[in-house]
C-alpha cells in the first residue's frame, strides 16, 4: 500500500497566527514536523499543503517537499482532499502541522493489513492530567468495544455519574483517510455535530462511516498556545543537548 504523509499548515490562527512558522531551536515548527515524518518507512512520501506563500517559501528554504492548495479550505481535512486529486495514494496519513513532537513509530500502529475502501482512523492518547479532562482543546472521545468512535466531544465523556473506573481519551493529530473516504468527506454537507464540536471525524460518524480509534502509548504535545510553545522549545532543547 502506498501510504503518504501529508502534513495541512495554514497561516491564519485564532490564536497563534504565523504557527508553523514558529521558531524551535532555530528551525520552524513545520521543519520538527517534516523532519519526524520522513523518517518512517511506512511512508512513501511526505509533503505540507499550505495555501500560504510565506510557509510555501519557508518550506523551500529548509528543502520541505511543500505543495500549494487552495485558500478556501475550513478544515484540514477538506485541504487533505485536495491533496489526494493531486498526488495518488492509496492511503493518506494526515500530521498536524502544531505537533512537532511526533514519534514516527506510532503510524504504523494505524495503517491497517488490509486495504478498504472506506476507511478513516485516529490514534488516541489517554488523558493523565484532570486539568486536561476540561480543557476544550482536547477533544475526548469514547468508543464502542470493537474501538470505533461513537462521539468526539470537547467536553468531558463520559460523565462520571455512576463511576470513574474509566480512562478519559483525547484524539491526537495522526489521522489516516483512504481515497475513497476523502472523496466521501468531500461530497457530504457539515454534519451537525461536526458544527458544533468543530470536529472534521464527526462528518464521517454522524453519516454511518466507521471511525476506528486506536490507543497509543506515544504521546505528543499539541501547540496551541505560547505556553505550549515554551513547552516544545525546552523539550526539544534537552533532547538536542543530550544527542549532541
Amino acid at each position: 500500500m502506498k501510504v503518504l504523509g501529508v502534513i495541512p499548515a495554514r497561516y491564519a490562527s485564532g490564536r497563534m497566527p504565523g504557527k508553523p512558522l514558529a521558531d524551535i531551536c532555530g528551525k520552524p515548527m513545520i521543519w520538527w514536523v517534516y523532519q519526524a515524518a520522513i523518517k518512517s518507512k511506512d511512508l512513501y512520501d511526505v509533503v505540507v499543503a499550505t495555501d500560504d506563500e510565506r510557509i510555501y517559501k519557508e518550506c523551500e528554504k529548509w528543502h520541505i517537499n511543500v505543495v500549494m492548495t487552495r485558500n478556501d479550505h475550513d478544515t484540514p481535512t477538506s485541504r487533505l482532499y485536495e491533496v489526494s486529486t493531486m498526488i495518488d495514494a492509496d492511503l493518506y496519513l494526515m500530521l498536524m502541522g502544531d505537533e512537532p513532537l511526533i514519534n514516527y513509530e506510532s503510524f504504523s500502529l494505524i495503517i491497517p493489513e488490509k486495504l478498504k475502501e472506506y476507511y478513516v482512523a485516529v490514534l488516541t492518547n489517554i488523558i493523565d492530567k484532570p486539568s486536561e479532562v476540561i480543557d476544550f482543546s482536547n477533544q475526548k472521545c469514547v468508543t464502542n468495544a470493537k474501538r470505533e468512535v461513537l462521539m468526539i466531544s470537547r467536553s468531558p465523556i463520559p460523565y462520571p455519574k455512576g463511576t470513574l473506573d474509566f480512562d478519559y481519551e483525547k484524539v491526537t493529530g495522526i489521522q489516516l483517510f483512504s481515497k475513497k473516504a476523502l472523496q466521501f468527506y468531500d461530497e457530504t454537507a457539515k454534519s451537525v455535530l461536526e458544527i458544533a464540536e468543530e470536529n472534521d471525524l464527526m462528518r464521517f460518524v454522524e453519516n454511518g462511516i466507521t471511525v476506528k480509534a486506536i490507543q497509543s502509548t506515544y504521546k505528543t504535545v499539541s501547540v496551541d498556545t505560547p505556553k505550549d510553545l515554551e513547552l516544545v522549545r525546552t523539550i526539544i532543547s534537552e533532547r538536542e543537548a543530550y544527542d549532541a
